[in-house]
Parts: structure tokens; C-alpha cells; sequence
């Protein structure tokens, strides 16, 4: 079963809000980790799209992953 876009854009809606929590509550690694993924797919609609709307989140969303495995432990 494929999952419809609309799905797919609440889910990383969601996944956007609850990394925000997150990382307000200082656990930046795993908001960090929420965020890109929820970045990763606002952008997957766009995939067929060859511009800056998917380049550009997907960049974003590779930053805060490598941000958030870059963290020490302690945070």
C-alpha cells in the first residue's frame, strides 16, 4: 500500500513539532534527528522536481543530521 502525500506531509509535519519540542525540553539530538526527517519529507514530494524546492531541505535535512551526531553525549 503506498502511502498518499497528504499522509506523508501531516507525518512530517508532526515529526517537525515534536523535534521542536524536543530539543525546547534538551534533548537536541533526537530533535535534531526528528526535524531532518520531517524536512526530509516536506522535500520527497518534490524529488521529481530538480530545483532548489528539494536541494534545499534535503541540504538542511543532512545538516542537522550530521549536527545531531556531532553533539557530545551530555546533550
Amino acid at each position: 500500500m503506498f502511502l498518499d502525500s497528504r499522509v506523508i506531509k501531516i507525518a512530517s509535519y508532526a515529526l517537525v513539532v515534536a523535534g521542536i519540542i524536543l530539543g525546547a525540553l534538551s534533548f537536541v539530538r533526537s530533535g535534531s534527528l526528528l526535524i531532518a526527517l520531517g524536512t526530509l519529507g516536506i522535500a520527497f514530494p518534490a524529488r521529481h522536481v530538480r530545483t532548489i524546492e528539494f536541494y534545499f531541505p534535503v541540504a538542511i535535512a543532512v545538516g542537522l543530521f550530521v549536527l545531531a551526531i556531532s553533539l557530545p553525549h551530555g546533550l
